[in-house]
C-alpha cells in the first residue's frame, strides 16, 4: 500500500526535480558572463578583468565581463546602446540632464555647488562612453615604433565626482595598450569626500585591475606637491599627468611617447579637447599652443603663421612656450633631474609657467602633439581654493619672476602693480637649482622660443583702445549662424504665445504668455547653434527659474534649447535640464522653467511658423 501510495506521486516528484535542473541551468547560463570574441593583435587596449555589479555613487549597474567594457549607465532618461569596442553610446545625449524629480534637483543643485559642473548628466553617462574621434584623418595611418617606453599615468585628486574621477580612470585602461600603461597612480590629496575614503579602496582593490594603484598624501598638499608625491611613487619611463576629469580620446598615448622616445628631453601636451561643464558635450579644440602674458596668466593661441601646416605638416609637433599644465607627458628621469615642480609653491596656479620656462631653458623642449587628443571638463570656476585662503596665485607667480625672469620681472611688475612687496617664500633652492642646471637666460627665452610676445608699450591704455576697436570689429564681421527658421512660440491647447516683457532690445527682460499676434516682441528666430533669438537681437536664457532675454554667446549651456517636433513638444533647455512652462495657462503669466513632464499641457509648445517678410 505504502509502494502505490509512493508511485502515486512519482510523476509529481519528477516534474519538481526536472523544474529544479531546468531552473539551475537556465541561473547558471544568466550569471555567466558573455563571451566577446577578441580584437585582431594582442596589443589592443582591451583588459581580461571582471568588474562585479555594485550600487551606491556613479551609476553603474552592470559588469565588465570577459574582455569587453560593459558599463551600462543606470539612467533612463537618454537611450544607451554598445559601440563596437564596448562603450557606451547615448542615443540622445541631450535628454540625459532631463530633472523628472526633486531627487534629480537635489543632485544637480549640489554638484554644480560642490564641483562647478552638472553631476546629474556626469553620473548618468556612465564611466565609459563613446568618443567622436577628434584627430586629424592623417592621424589614424601614423606608424609608431614597437619600443616605445613605457608609461606611469599619475591623476591627483581632491574631493573630485565619484562619476569623473572613474570615467578618468576607466578611459585611461580602456584606451591604453596594455604593453604601455606601466601602471595608474591615483594620488588622494586628503579629500574630505565620504565616497573617496574606504568606498574607493575598496572599489579599486577588487574592481580594477592591479596596475591601477592608489595612495594617500598624509595632508592637504595641493596640485604642485601630490603631482610630486605620485611622481616619487612611479616607476613607469615616462611621466604622464593627466586631471581628474578627463576622458583620453583613442590613440592617445602613443604620440606622445613617440616623440620622448626619439628624444628623452623633450616633454609632450596632447590637444585638448572640450568637454561642456554643464551638458558633457565632447567637442573637438581647434590646434593651438601655449602663451602667456605679461600678467604671467597662462593663455592659448594660434601658430604663427611661419608653421607649415598643410598636408603631413598639419599633424606634425608644435613648439609651444608653455603648457596649460593639466596633462602632459615627460621622461620621469628627465622630470626628477630637472628638479621636479617648486615645492615652496602652494595649493595650484603658476606652476605650469614655472615648469615651462624651466623646459626649455634648461636643456629641454615643449611640444603639442596634434594626433594625440584627451578632453577635460572646463569649468567656469574651481570648487575649492587654499585651505587658509590665501591667494596661491600670486605667490606662486611671484616665485614664478624672481626665479627665471631676470630683468623681464620689470614687464610683470608693470602689469601688476598690486603685487609689489608681497610674500613669496624663500627662493635660495631654486635659484640654486637653476645655476646647476646652467639654464640660459630669460632673454633667450623671449628672442628665441616666444619672440612674438612683446614688451608692453609704454602708451599701454592708447595701443589697448586700439586693440578693443580692433576686436569690435572683428566681432562685427563675425559670420552669424544660419537661420533655422522664425516662429511664434505658442503654447499648446491656447491662443498664447511667448513675448518680452520689456522692448526686444532690453536685456534681462522677462517673458511672459500674451494673446499670439504678428508683433516683434513675439518673433523668434531658431538659429543652428540651438538658441532662439527674439527679433533676432537677444537670446532666450534658461539659467535661472525665470528665463530671460540675453546677449547670445553662441556657447549653447543654458542658451542651447532642444525639441523633437515642431508641434505639441516639449521645449527644453540642455544646461538647465528642465522644460519652458507656465504656472498657469493666463495672459500675463510668466513663463518658467518647469521639471519636463510629457503629460503636462502647460509644458507643451508649438513652434508656429511666421513667413519671412
Amino acid at each position: 500500500r505504502e509502494r502505490g501510495h509512493t508511485m502515486r506521486y512519482r510523476p509529481f516528484l519528477l516534474g519538481i526535480g526536472a523544474t529544479l535542473l531546468v531552473w539551475c541551468l537556465v541561473m547558471l547560463l544568466y550569471l555567466r558572463p558573455p563571451e566577446a570574441p577578441r580584437p585582431a593583435g594582442s596589443g589592443g587596449p582591451f583588459h581580461r578583468w571582471k568588474l562585479r555589479p555594485r550600487r551606491g555613487n556613479g551609476s553603474l549597474t552592470g559588469m565588465l565581463g570577459g574582455p569587453r567594457n560593459r558599463i551600462l549607465s543606470g539612467s533612463a532618461d537618454g537611450r544607451l546602446e554598445k559601440a563596437p569596442d564596448g562603450s557606451v553610446m547615448v542615443a540622445d545625449a541631450s535628454r540625459l540632464g532631463v530633472i523628472r524629480s526633486p531627487k534629480d534637483q537635489q543632485v544637480k543643485v549640489a554638484g554644480y555647488h560642490q564641483h562647478a559642473f552638472n553631476l546629474l548628466i556626469s553620473n548618468r553617462l556612465g564611466f565609459y562612453r563613446s568618443l567622436p574621434d577628434t584627430r586629424n584623418p592623417l592621424c589614424r595611418s601614423e606608424e609608431h615604433g614597437a619600443e616605445l617606453p613605457t608609461a606611469s599615468v599619475v591623476v591627483c585628486f581632491y574631493n573630485e565626482a565619484w562619476s569623473t574621477l572613474l570615467r578618468t580612470v576607466h578611459t585611461v585602461l580602456g584606451r591604453t595598450p596594455r604593453h604601455l600603461l606601466h601602471e595608474l597612480i591615483l594620488v588622494d590629496d586628503n579629500s574630505t569626500q565620504a565616497d573617496l575614503g574606504p568606498q574607493l579602496a575598496e572599489y579599486v582593490s577588487s574592481q580594477l585591475p592591479s596596475h591601477v594603484r592608489l595612495i594617500r598624501t598624509r595632508d592637504r598638499e595641493g596640485l604642485i606637491r601630490a603631482r610630486m608625491f605620485g611622481a616619487r611613487n612611479a616607476s613607469g619611463e615616462v611621466l604622464v599627468f593627466l586631471d581628474s576629469h578627463c576622458e583620453v580620446n583613442v590613440g592617445w598615448l602613443e604620440p606622445l611617447l613617440e616623440r620622448i622616445r626619439a628624444n628623452r628631453a623633450t616633454v609632450t601636451c596632447p590637444i585638448i579637447d572640450i568637454i561642456n561643464a554643464d551638458t558633457f558635450e565632447y567637442t573637438a579644440s581647434p590646434i593651438v599652443r601655449g602663451g602667456f602674458n605679461w600678467g604671467l596668466h597662462f593663455k592659448w593661441e594660434s601658430p604663427p603663421a611661419g608653421l607649415a601646416r598643410k598636408g603631413r605638416g598639419a599633424i606634425a609637433p608644435i613648439p609651444s612656450p608653455t603648457m596649460a599644465g593639466g596633462l602632459f607627458a615627460m621622461d620621469r628621469i628627465f622630470f626628477h633631474r630637472l628638479g621636479e615642480y617648486d615645492d615652496g609653491m602652494d595649493i595650484w596656479g603658476g606652476e605650469n609657467l614655472e615648469i615651462s620656462f624651466r623646459i626649455w631653458m634648461c636643456g629641454g623642449q615643449l611640444e603639442i602633439i596634434p594626433c594625440s587628443r584627451v578632453g577635460h571638463v572646463f569649468r567656469r570656476r574651481r570648487p575649492y581654493g587654499s585651505p587658509n585662503g590665501e591667494d596661491t596665485l600670486t605667490k606662486n607667480s611671484l616665485r614664478v619672476a624672481h626665479v627665471w625672469m631676470d630683468d623681464y620681472k620689470k614687464y610683470y611688475f608693470q602689469t601688476r602693480s598690486d603685487v609689489v612687496g608681497k610674500p613669496y617664500g624663500d627662493i635660495t633652492s631654486r635659484v640654486a637649482l637653476r645655476k646647476r642646471l646652467g639654464c640660459r637666460s630669460f632673454d633667450w627665452y623671449m628672442k628665441t622660443v616666444y619672440p612674438e610676445l612683446q614688451p608692453p608699450s609704454k602708451d599701454g591704455p592708447k595701443r589697448s583702445k586700439k586693440q578693443r576697436n580692433k576686436a569690435l570689429h572683428r566681432n562685427l564681421k563675425r559670420k552669424m549662424p544660419a537661420i533655422l527658421g522664425r516662429f511664434q512660440l505658442q503654447l499648446f491647447g491656447s491662443q498664447l504665445c511667448i513675448e518680452s516683457e520689456d522692448d526686444v532690445t532690453t536685456k534681462g527682460s522677462a517673458l511672459l504668455l500674451g494673446e499670439c499676434a504678428t508683433v516683434k516682441r513675439q518673433l523668434w528666430y531658431e538659429t543652428e547653434k540651438h538658441d532662439l533669438r527674439l527679433a533676432n537681437l537677444l537670446c532666450l536664457d534658461g539659467g535661472d527659474q525665470f528665463p530671460t532675454l540675453a546677449k547670445c554667446h553662441e556657447m549653447g549651456g543654458s542658451q542651447d534649447w532642444r525639441h523633437s517636433s515642431n508641434k505639441a513638444a516639449p521645449l527644453y533647455n540642455l544646461a538647465a535640464g528642465l522644460c519652458l512652462g507656465s504656472k498657469r495657462v493666463a495672459a500675463g503669466e510668466a513663463v518658467t522653467m518647469e521639471m519636463c513632464d510629457d503629460a503636462s499641457a502647460s509644458r507643451h509648445w508649438t513652434f508656429k511658423k511666421v513667413a519671412a517678410p
